[in-house]
């Protein structure tokens, strides 16, 4: 039966953990396993390892054969190397404390190299949220900036209102002092029509009045005449 050692998937969708696990090579992804070897937790930086090296470095060295990602994850901790190790101490080309110092310095420098990329990252997330700030800060300033204008234009347009509102209002006056003009002049030009027609009226009154008198005047003459008349005519 061939082996492999592999990951399994776990987790929620969307962040995934895994388990590094030795399994039947005929087996599911996820299926069932021979032996839990460690874990893999991707979604921090740098991602958490926890793995049992001794228990890897058997499993490889009864022919297990990790896939390239668990590859990966067993040469970052070290698994490989120590089975390179044991190896050579099996062929008798290194001794059990010479392979035990090589290990050790590998696992010092590799802790030392982790520790730096910790502290390069800390420092890095420091700059990055200080230069985030910053953005911040001053995209509000142009905001704070740009909402300035608006208000002084909101002004302006406030006080164009109020003076076209004001230009309406006083050419509503003028047109209603023009109307009240024009029935002025309307109302007075009756008053004259009327009174030409009051006094032409009385002259026609009047002329009436004089033809009248002069008709009932030359009656009267006329009257007085017819018996001096008679009495002419009766002398002769």
């Amino acid at each position: 039966m061939s082996v492999k050692i592999r990951l399994q998937r776990h987790g929620k969708k969307g962040k995934p953990f895994y388990w590094v696990v030795a399994a039947d090579a005929r087996a599911k992804r996820d299926g069932k396993y021979l032996e839990k070897l460690g874990t893999y937790n991707p979604n921090v930086n740098p991602a958490v390892i926890d793995l049992n090296i001794d228990k890897t470095v058997e499993w490889l060295q009864n022919g297990a054969q990790p896939t390239d990602t668990a590859k990966a994850i067993l040469s970052y901790k070290g698994a490989m190397l120590k089975n390179h190790l044991v190896g050579g101490i099996r062929k008798g080309a290194l001794t059990q404390e010479q392979a035990d110092a090589k290990f050790a310095a590998w696992v010092e420098e590799k802790a030392t190299k982790v520790s730096d990329k910790e502290a390069g990252l800390s420092k890095t997330q420091s700059e990055a949220k200080a230069k985030a700030l910053e953005a911040e800060k001053a995209v509000n300033d142009a905001r704070i900036e740009a909402a300035k204008p608006v208000v002084e234009e909101a002004v302006v347009v406030e006080e164009a209102v109020v003076v076209e509102e004001a230009v309406v209002v006083e050419e509503a006056v003028v047109v209603e002092e023009a109307v009240v003009v024009e029935e002025a002049a309307v109302v007075e030009e009756a008053a004259v029509v009327e009174e030409a027609a009051v006094v032409e009226e009385a002259v026609v009154v009047e002329e009436a009045v004089v033809a009248d008198e002069a008709v009932v005047t030359e009656e009267v003459t006329e009257v007085k005449e017819t018996p001096e008349a008679t009495e002419e005519k009766a002398a002769e």
